[in-house]
């Protein structure tokens, strides 16, 4: 049976904005665990300290008490904290830890855009600024430059690369310097020292020099400049900059025109970051230089950023203004008209498109996307025999398209809720036959071994679930098959299936952590500006490190650096990307250090405390906030949930009424206690009205409406039944994921 309809939905919102983090207590600079390397080993052994390491060793030492005076400056930047730093700076005016707490107070002062009052500071930092003294000298010149003193910024500016040759602020000096030679209107000048660093590109180095072009009269080379930014750069902030500079010397002489082609470029440049209203009005403004041969095209790409922009009746006029075009050019429009009839909810008409969209483009991707969506809005209308002819549809004409395997899974689960038991044990095994290394092969392996318990068949039961703890160890379904294993009463011998040896093996390399080099200098610079709190600079210091050492220390010591400045966040966010699949990877085969930065536990003691106080799992709780807001406090979401746990000001206040808060404003929910004894509490409300972790954390997610909706639809084998079968992929996805984390936080640190 042929599938119609439209659209997959997205909901749920898991994605916060993140602001600073008040400061922890400090924690001593440990090198991270891990396995030692042997050239680790012999590169601590062999070098003797030098006077400069040995300078850097006496300040960082001498300096250990500041870190937290300055995590709470930089942090607040209130008099109170200014006075505390000050005051260490001057209890320390003989030595490098003086000079570090006066490049503190300076750089606080430029955060504060007050850069008068920075300069004081960083003059006193600079006599026995050490090792530091390129940070002290950049800033120096930047606050002279900010408040005007030009003849000092290019004083302290100037030559700062033959100065400071290893300094890793090189390029950020040079641009300053040269914003202080164009302020004074030596506009040469400033084009001889940017065109012999001119790469990298960088879009604010392009727009310094397209002033300093314009400043030296040279208008063809200006423009050439600042139409490469406005062009090719779009999306940087210097980009708006560059088209007010064209525009005034454009009052003054005449600026060649950019190419169509190049204009071309910026609107799409636009479209892909997301900025679609202007790169609509971009296309717009091409239409009437287009050539007849482009103008489709053009129009096309119009009608895609109107319909992105929300402005779907503008978006339909354009796509209906397109005359007969090339298969594929017409594909693309059916498709967008598609999406504007489903969002429409006009049903007829997004069914009389997709049937075009099969007769005119039978192999096209847009007709595979247009699939997509037609299964999506059927599995959300719960019209599943419709939803399964659509996801089939677009497996079998597009098996090797890259929803594929989804679209296989999915009309394979839901010919299983259809009541279908021996068609569904077929379609699992062709999943894992046809996709073995796909992300739906361990629901695969889990269903089908239900249905294999079903039929009482506890050896086939056992191989598949074997199969799934020992491959998919960390995974949701992973834990399942250990808690079914323990059920079932083991065979004699274990069954071999043939079509189990089709699923990869896990890679089995491991990762290891070196210890830090303890003769690099910038590692030594690096944890001096961690006792200053500059955690940037400090993090810049360690990849130039990193980049000499060729070690494999990074991530968990840059990890170390966050975790301890109380930006957990950040630190869960650096080692996910240095091991992308640390879910899949059994616990002794990477380093404790990454373990315990990726599930942290901040806040444990009043975590415990509320989480007890709600006969709730800490873990569970700790797996909870993680996916909230990966213990950032300050979170923010777009939804304007709030703190650790993610909560709404509205539910926070019912909440903190429950439990008796007196005095109660949303303000407090940045308070790390706070946020956890009304948010605890909540989620023991969604337990206690769901009955089931699984069903509690879907509402969490998706709102206890819907998820008692998804209850009266239909019958569940039980929780983990309905988790699969939860229509939202951001929630099902939500729920799977907190309830795998806790196990890993289980095996990672035991008992609570």
């Amino acid at each position: 049976m042929a599938c119609g309809w439209a659209a997959a939905q997205s909901t749920g919102d898991s994605t916060s904005s993140q602001v600073s983090v008040p400061a922890n207590p400090p924690a001593p600079a440990n090198p991270p665990a891990g396995k030692i390397s042997k050239k680790s080993r012999k590169a601590s052994k062999k070098h003797i300290a030098s006077p400069r390491l040995r300078r850097m060793r006496q300040a960082f030492v001498a300096s250990a008490s500041l870190k937290p005076m300055a995590r709470q400056l930089l942090q607040d930047r209130s008099p109170a904290a200014y006075s505390g730093v000050e005051a260490f700076a001057l209890a320390h005016a003989r030595d490098d830890a003086g000079a570090l707490a006066w490049l503190v107070v300076g750089y606080g002062r430029i955060l504060d855009h007050d850069y008068a009052k920075a300069i004081d500071p960083l003059s006193h930092a600079k006599p026995r600024a050490g090792e530091l003294e390129d940070y002290v000298a950049y800033d120096l010149g930047y606050a002279y430059l900010e408040t005007g003193h030009l003849a000092e910024a290019i004083a302290v500016l100037n030559g700062f690369e033959k100065t400071y040759p290893d300094s890793l602020l090189i390029r950020d000096a040079q641009l300053a310097y040269v914003n202080a030679l164009l302020a004074e209107g030596r506009g040469q000048e400033g084009i001889a020292a940017l065109e012999a660093v001119r790469q990298p590109v960088r879009a604010d180095f392009e727009l310094a020099l397209g002033r300093c072009y314009a400043a030296a009269g040279d208008t063809t080379k200006a423009a050439a400049t600042l139409q490469h930014i406005y062009l090719s750069m779009p999306l940087s902030p210097e980009a708006g900059q560059a088209e007010a500079e064209l525009k005034k010397l454009s009052a003054a002489t005449v600026v060649p025109a950019p190419a169509v082609n190049d204009l071309r470029m910026r609107a799409d440049l636009l479209a892909r970051g997301k900025r679609f209203t202007e790169a609509a009005h971009e296309y717009a403004a091409l239409l009437d230089q287009s050539s007849p041969a482009d103008r489709p095209l053009i129009q096309l790409a119009m009608a895609s950023a109107l319909r992105h922009a929300g402005q779907n009746r503008e978006a339909k006029q354009v796509l209906e203004s397109i005359p007969n075009t090339p298969a594929e050019i017409n594909a693309e429009r059916l498709f967008n008209l598609a999406e504007i009839a489903r969002t429409s909810n006009d049903d007829a008409e997004f069914l009389r498109l997709l049937d075009q969209l099969r007769q005119a483009a039978p192999a096209s991707s847009w007709l595979e996307q247009a699939l997509l969506s037609a299964a999506n809005i059927y599995l959300l209308r719960r019209d599943f025999d419709h939803a399964i002819d659509c996801f089939r549809e677009l497996a079998q004409r597009f098996p090797n398209g890259s929803h594929a395997p989804y679209a296989h899974w999915k009309a394979a689960w839901l010919t299983l809720r259809q009541g279908r038991n021996a068609d569904a044990k077929a379609a699992f095994e062709q999943q894992i036959a046809l996709y073995p290394a796909s992300g739906e092969v361990p629901a695969a392996l889990y269903w089908r071994a239900r249905l294999a318990e079903e039929d009482n068949d506890p050896a086939m039961a056992q191989a598949y679930y074997q199969k799934l703890s020992s491959r998919f160890r960390n995974y949701y379904y992973g834990d399942l098959a250990r808690q079914r294993l323990s059920k079932i009463p083991a065979a004699p011998a274990v069954q071999q299936y043939a079509l189990l040896d089709r699923v990869p093996p896990l890679d089995s390399v491991k990762v290891t952590a070196d210890l830090l080099p303890a003769d690099n200098l910038r590692i030594q610079k690096a944890q001096l500006l961690e006792n200053g709190a500059l955690l940037d600079f400090s993090v810049r210091e360690l990849r130039g490190a990193a980049e000499q050492d060729k070690g494999n220390w990074l991530p968990a010591e840059t990890a170390r650096l966050y975790r301890d400045a109380g930006r957990f966040d950040i630190a869960i966010e650096v080692l996910k990307r240095a091991a992308p699949n640390y879910f899949a990877v059994d616990l002794p085969n990477l380093p404790r250090a990454y373990w315990e930065g990726l599930f942290p536990k901040p806040y444990w003691g009043d975590l415990t405390k509320f989480a007890a106080a709600n006969a709730l799992d800490p873990y569970l709780v700790a797996s909870l906030i993680r996916q909230e807001s990966e213990f950032n406090t300050n979170a923010v979401s777009r939804a304007n949930a709030v703190g650790l746990m993610q909560l709404l000001p509205k539910t926070a206040k019912k909440v903190a009424k429950e439990v008796k808060m007196k005095h109660f404003n949303a303000a407090q929910l940045f308070t790390p206690a706070i946020n956890l004894q009304l948010g605890s509490r909540y989620f023991r409300a969604m337990v206690d009205k769901f009955g089931a972790f699984e069903y509690a954390l879907a509402a969490y997610n998706a709102g206890s409406d819907r998820v008692q909706e998804w209850q009266q639809q239909a019958h569940y084998r039980d929780p983990q039944e309905f988790v699969e079968s939860i229509p939202f992929t951001e929630t099902r996805e939500y729920v799977q994921a907190i309830l795998r984390n806790a196990n890993v936080y289980r095996q990672l640190y035991g008992a609570p």
